[in-house]
């Protein structure tokens, strides 16, 4: 074993071996423990590094798209926690990926797979378009989105408000799918406004799944497109559990995934004893500790990360290379506030992070220090 020549900021910190992690590698070095200390080995900046994407297909959990937050930042910080769950990008409009920044919008991380991109938009041909690229681009998956209700994206003709058009919603299924070899899939409320039956979702589910769509993402709550913001549509509407089952009763050559008010690895396999996957959303940002469970609840497979101070670690080696490329900090660190929610010293943890990463010359020993703060509050 080469000795490190180089000893990293983190030498200092006293971080614990983790268990399943003797070493990691990334494209600013080798990260190694090593008596205790953790050290760099700058030799291995440009060596290769294969990734194995480790797409199943498996929808049995997934991560909600999320607007500003499950960013490429925040999807890598999640695939420390989980190797298995279905990560999602925000939304971006087939408006944003032809007329603007497309590569801003598309990039992601390789770690990151499985990843699917979710698309905001009614024009076919638009949504073939923004379908073939997402192919090009490597995504596992494309999503339109049927089930967002601000004003903005009705007044641009989409989100939940194309749930009274879907044969229009039909003819972009057909024409992403006529573009694309990728699963093309919709998340839908289970309805808008005064279409208060279930007979009403299923008039939109029917049309959708003739044109193709085999999957579909249902929001067990409706959405009133008037009177109520997108923070009180996620929340005052009720949960109806009940239709997304019947739905897949129904329709049983149909993948079922179901999302809304579901916080707990508890909450999920009760679902999955109906449906065949399951979304979760906020939960997984404000909680992120609960995705470390996924692998091993739900897939059966071994965990990835044994304590939060492994996914820190495992974080370290990336915001290093982010910040080389001139990455602000708190882009990423905000992602990770709730990393030790419930643990002492999280409170330091969130209030040194919020106060300093996004000072301009915010660099790695922010977080060093904010982990520190937990170290400290931690009983010996």
């Amino acid at each position: 074993m080469r000795k490190a020549n180089k000893t990293s900021p983190l030498g200092d910190v006293g971080f614990q071996r983790p268990q399943n992690v003797p070493e990691i590698q990334n494209n600013t070095g080798i990260y190694r423990f090593k008596e205790g200390q953790i050290q760099v080995i700058p030799e291995a900046k440009n060596a290769a590094n294969p990734v194995t994407t480790g797409v199943s297909g498996n929808r049995r959990l997934s991560v909600a798209p999320m607007m500003d937050w499950s960013d490429h930042h925040c999807r890598y910080f999640w695939r420390l926690l989980s190797k298995q769950a279905l990560l999602y990008t925000e939304m971006v409009t087939t408006g944003a990926l032809i007329h603007g920044d497309r590569e801003r919008f598309l990039r992601f991380n390789a770690e990151e797979h499985p990843v699917a991109l979710q698309l905001g938009g009614s024009n076919p041909s638009d949504l073939a378009q923004c379908a073939r690229w997402a192919q090009e681009w490597h995504y596992d998956e494309v999503n339109l989105n049927c089930g967002c209700p601000s004003d903005r994206v009705q007044s641009g003709m989409f989100g939940a408000c194309l749930m009274a058009q879907p044969e229009l919603v039909a003819d972009g299924v057909k024409a992403m799918r006529d573009a694309t070899l990728l699963p093309v899939t919709v998340k839908h409320r289970i309805g808008i406004d005064d279409m208060d039956s279930y007979q009403q979702m299923l008039d939109f589910v029917g049309p959708v799944a003739d044109a193709g769509c085999e999957v579909f993402i249902v929001h067990a709550r409706k959405a009133w497109l008037k009177g109520l913001s997108p923070k009180e549509n996620r929340e005052i509407p009720p949960l109806v559990y009940d239709w997304v089952y019947r739905l897949k009763r129904d329709l049983p050559d149909l993948e079922i995934v179901i999302n809304g008010g579901i916080q707990t690895i508890e909450d999920c396999e009760d679902h999955l004893a109906h449906v065949d996957g399951v979304m979760i959303g906020r939960e997984a940002y404000q909680n992120p500790w609960m995705l470390a469970e996924v692998d091993s609840r739900l897939f059966g497979i071994d965990k990835v990360a044994e304590s939060r101070d492994d996914v820190l670690l495992g974080l370290l080696p990336y915001v290093e290379q982010q910040l080389a490329l001139g990455t602000h900090l708190n882009h990423i660190t905000r992602h990770i506030l709730g990393l030790y929610q419930g643990v002492p010293g999280a409170r330091k943890f969130r209030r040194h992070l919020s106060e300093n990463a996004y000072k301009k010359d915010a660099g790695l020993n922010v977080l060093i220090d904010a982990f520190e703060k937990v170290r400290q509050a931690t009983p010996a």
